[in-house]
Order: C-alpha cells, then sequence, then structure tokens
C-alpha cells in the first residue's frame, strides 16, 4: 500500500565550480522554500546556485496545508496547477470536543477567486515539481554538497563546502540560507533565534488507507480515543492520511515512534477492522521563534531558518514562500544595479512584522490547544462545553487559526493614501483576485501581474483612456524599472499597446473600490504599493521611487 517512490537526483562532482568564479546568488537548501527562491531567481533573470546536503525529496508528509495565498505564489513560480491537481484541496474544518462538534470554520472564499482556500499535498510530491520546474529554468542544482563554513566579506560570502570528491571553496555575492529550522548557517554565524519551546510533544502519523471521511480538516478534544489529549486528522493525495496525536511532554520520542506503540494508538482510533499501512512517523514539538533580523550583511534568511510556528495553522511553508516572494524582486533589482542595498532591509523589516504576526497566532493557539496550568485547561474545557450550544463560546475556539497572507501596512515601500478608499486594498495589502477577461479568453486578474511592477487603471470604458494618458503609460515602460499598464474596465475594449481587462463580473472594480474609477500601482509581488482615484505619471513615478527606495 505504500503510496510513493523516492527519486534519487544525480551527484554532479564540483570540478566547473571554480573556473565559474563568484556566483551572485548561492541558495543553501533544496527544501520548497530554497527551492522556490531558485525557480524565482531564474525568473528574475538571475544564475542561480543551490546546494543541498542530501540527494532526494524530503523523507514524510511534513508541509501539508498550502494555503490560498501560496498557491497564487505557486500560480507565479509555474507549479500551482500540479499542485492543485495532485492534492486535495478543502475549506471546512471542524472541531470536536469528545465526541460532539463544537465549532465549525469554512475557508471557502466569497466566488470569484481562482484558488481555494487549502489544498493538503505531501512535501514531497511538492518539492519534485519544485526540482523540475527549477531544472527547466536553469537552475544549477549540487546534490551531496555539505555547507560546512560560512565566512562573510565586505562585499561577497566564501562558503566552504563538503562534496563526495572533497572540500571546494565557492564565492557568492549574495547567499540565502533556506537550511530548516536547525539551520547551520545561522549557527556558524552565531545568530541567535528567540522565542518560545511549548513543553509539549505531537506525534505524526502518515496512514495509508481507503477511508469515506471527507476532505475535511478534523480537530478532536479529548476524544474517546486518546483521552485528555488533541488529536487532527488530514486527508492527502494518494490515500495518505495525516493524523497527530498529543503526547504530552514527558512522552519519551523514540519510544513512541515505535510500531508497536504508534499501532494500537490508530487501531483505537480507526477501529481494529480497517487495513491501513503506516508509511511514515516522527515527534516533533511546537516552537514560535524568530530571528532578531533576516539580513545578516550579504546573508539573507528565508523560511524556517528566519522563524519557527507550531503546525496548526499551517503558517510554516506558507510564510516561508511569502519570504521568498517579497525578497527575490528586491534582490534581482539590487543585483543589475537598479536599486541600493538598503531595499533589502525592508525584506527583513516587511517579513518580521509579518513573522511576529505568525507568531502571535500560532502562540495563541498553541496555548489554547496545549494548556500547562489548571486554570487555563479549565477555561480552555469550559468554552470548548459552551460551544456546544452558544454562538457566542464558538468564536473562542482556537483549535488553529489558519495561515492568511499578512497586509504589510507599514511597509517603507509604501505611498500613504491621498484619496478616500473603501475595502481592504490599502497600500500594503496582498492583491485581491477576480476573474476577467482578456482579448475574449477567460482568466485571473492576479494571472495578469506579479513578476514586474504594473499599473492597473480602472475606467467607465476602454475610450476614456486619452491619447495623453497613453503617451504617458508608454513613458512608464521605459528606464531602470518599466511599470506595465494594465486597462481594466467593465465592457473590455482594445487599445493598441495596451493591455485590457474585462472586468464582465464586476468584481474586480468592486473589490478595489474602483467603480467607476481608481489606479493602483503593484509591486511585483502582488502587493499594494500605492493607489489614487485618478492617473497621475508623476505619482507614479513618486510612488515607484519610494518602492524601490531610489527616491
Amino acid at each position: 500500500m505504500g503510496s510513493y517512490t523516492y527519486p534519487k537526483f544525480p551527484y554532479t562532482p564540483p570540478s566547473d565550480l571554480s573556473a565559474a568564479g563568484r556566483r551572485p546568488v548561492i541558495i543553501v537548501g533544496a527544501g520548497p522554500v530554497g527551492l522556490a527562491a531558485a525557480i524565482d531567481a531564474r525568473l528574475q533573470g538571475l544564475p542561480v546556485l543551490l546546494l543541498d546536503e542530501d540527494d532526494s525529496v524530503s523523507i514524510g508528509s511534513r508541509a501539508v496545508c498550502y494555503a490560498k495565498r501560496a498557491l497564487e505564489i505557486l500560480d507565479r513560480l509555474g507549479v500551482g496547477d500540479g499542485v492543485c491537481e495532485k492534492g486535495v484541496g478543502w475549506n471546512v474544518g471542524r472541531t470536536f470536543f469528545g465526541e460532539q462538534e463544537v465549532y465549525r470554520f469554512d475557508l471557502v472564499p466569497e466566488a470569484g477567486h481562482k484558488r481555494p482556500g487549502m489544498i493538503n499535498l505531501q512535501q514531497y510530491h511538492l518539492e519534485e515539481m519544485l526540482v523540475a520546474r527549477a531544472r527547466e529554468l536553469g537552475a544549477d542544482i549540487r546534490w551531496r554538497y555539505k555547507v560546512v563554513n560560512v565566512k562573510p566579506e565586505a562585499d561577497h560570502v566564501l562558503l566552504r563546502v563538503e562534496t563526495p570528491d572533497g572540500m571546494v571553496d565557492l564565492e557568492a555575492e549574495w547567499l540565502i540560507a533556506a537550511d530548516g529550522a536547525r539551520s547551520g548557517i545561522r549557527r556558524t554565524l552565531g545568530l541567535e533565534i528567540e522565542g518560545r519551546i511549548f513543553m509539549d510533544r505531537f506525534l505524526i502519523a502518515d496512514v495509508v488507507m481507503q477511508a469515506d471521511y471527507p476532505a475535511e480538516r478534523w480537530l478532536w478534544f479529548d476524544p474517546p480515543f486518546h483521552r485528555n489529549q488533541t488529536v487532527l486528522l488530514h486527508k492527502q493525495s494518494d490515500n495518505v492520511w495525516r493524523i497527530d496525536f498529543q503526547l504530552g511532554w514527558d512522552a519519551d520520542p523514540e519510544l513512541e515512534k515505535k510500531p508497536e506503540r504508534v499501532l494500537p494508538r490508530l487501531r483505537a482510533m480507526l477501529g481494529d477492522d480497517r487495513p491501513f499501512e503506516l508509511e511514515w512517523v516522527s515527534i516533533y514539538t511546537f516552537q514560535c521563534r524568530r530571528m532578531k533580523d533576516f539580513r545578516a550583511g550579504r546573508v539573507l534568511f528565508v523560511g524556517d531558518a528566519a522563524h519557527q510556528v507550531s503546525p496548526f495553522g499551517a503558517r510554516g511553508a506558507n510564510s516561508g514562500f511569502q519570504d521568498t516572494d517579497d525578497l527575490m524582486w528586491k534582490l534581482a533589482a539590487v543585483i543589475g544595479g537598479r536599486a541600493p542595498a538598503t531595499l533589502l532591509d525592508s525584506y527583513g523589516e516587511d517579513r518580521a512584522y509579518a513573522a511576529d504576526e505568525n507568531l502571535c497566532n500560532s502562540t495563541r493557539s498553541t496555548d489554547f490547544i496545549t494548556p500547562k496550568t489548571r486554570t487555563s485547561r479549565t477555561f480552555r474545557n469550559a468554552v470548548l462545553d459552551l460551544a456546544r450550544e452558544h454562538p457566542f463560546a464558538r468564536k473562542l475556539v482556537n483549535s488553529g487559526r489558519l495561515s492568511v497572507p499578512s497586509f504589510l501596512v507599514h511597509s517603507r515601500l509604501n505611498t500613504p493614501d491621498r484619496d478616500a478608499f473603501e475595502g481592504q486594498m490599502v497600500p500594503g495589502a496582498p492583491m485581491d483576485d477576480a476573474p476577467v477577461r482578456e482579448n475574449g479568453r477567460s482568466g485571473w486578474l492576479l494571472d495578469a501581474v506579479g513578476g514586474r511592477f504594473k499599473l492597473l487603471v480602472f475606467v467607465p470604458s476602454a475610450a476614456a483612456i486619452t491619447p495623453a494618458q497613453r503617451d504617458a503609460f508608454a513613458s512608464l515602460a521605459q528606464g531602470p524599472f518599466p511599470v506595465e499598464t494594465l486597462v481594466v474596465t467593465p465592457g473590455g475594449g482594445e487599445l493598441p499597446g495596451l493591455r485590457v481587462l474585462a472586468d464582465d463580473s464586476g468584481l474586480a472594480g468592486l473589490r478595489y473600490d474602483a467603480n467607476p474609477s481608481g489606479c493602483y500601482l503593484v509591486r511585483p509581488d502582488q502587493h499594494v504599493a500605492a493607489r489614487w482615484r485618478s492617473f497621475d505619471a508623476a505619482h507614479v513615478r513618486k510612488a515607484l521611487a519610494r518602492a524601490t527606495c531610489t527616491e
């Protein structure tokens, strides 16, 4: 019943690396976040060298839940369709106290979004897709290359790397550390990661079985099959089910991973008659910690190397993808000489702000799921008991607030509003999606943006665009940071030299409060940089300079 055959990636000797000279970007760690960074580097036109000490994908399901925003980033990277086709989509989460349901949520966004609230997919499937995409784009991936030392210099970083053919020394203009929660690079540089480690242990069991449970997230407090503890159930692809059992801090990790300890727990939950196969077992603890600064000179930390959260809420890989989405366009601008290195300071600021938001929500969830005092447990159980009958108590149930993108409202790159707007698309906001039509073909707004700066100009009709405006749009398309203009109208139309998106449903105009008009400058990572009620080329140029630290 085993569901997956692990690939072995070929080792390439380092004989060609010394002659290649200094690399613009070296990434360490070929997990989902490091691979996303490598793909984005290639999309930005950067040569990239990716090093990993292993020669396969990760063992076990590990990160399994990919939220809507992560899927939109994966769309831009070119693997979103594969993830959604292979994975299991879900929107409903149910929480039980004992055997009775006490809380339910629905992630289904309002109508008119391309992606669902969440897709479940084992990390090894995702990594294999990302490796294929990185190779397709020409990323240089070296397997069985272990970084053993890092030495930052003023204008580059020295790496000492162990390979099957001996040691090799490499130089990088910029180093991206995507080497996980136990980051060797962070340790080598003597950098601290601060926060809380929660005194509890959870058992992960990946179980292959045929089951008629719906594709929903189920979480039990004090279930009859695992008294006084918590259990989580997720459906994945290939009939693999992810089950997490709370064990308590005193549990022996090595003992609890043994089949003779795991199988009785599963049989108590699933019943003695259901056939199943145990595919993977692991033990984890909750950690809510982050580095003080995600940038250390020319070393940039992303994903779990920079910040760690408890798995309830699916904030690990999801926030890591947002890290690289924020970082790579900025790094490309700095390497290309189009922006000063201070632009990278905004990466550390913005993603630390997002990490603090995730850590806060993750800590609250963890405190609710794993109370550590009699008083907090009494409160938690009282909330769950009241939630059976009283709607007000259901709002207090915290079974893991799920990953949502951060609104970077305090970013130094934002231009404050000068005009009044309604809605959520404030400067710093991740863009909302909406259905659009271009050249007679149905599509999505987010598929039309990303990768470079875009200007969305909402007008009542294509005829409202004047020749002077068209000349101004053409001028904005020139320069170090070309801005492509997209005209959004209710009825579509054609304008020579311009892309016109038809907002047939009116949802784009509604979500951006742009009826009848509005103008949005959008960053390459699909965050709003600035907005105005009407187009003014001078305002756009000033906002662009602010968004690139070139003002």
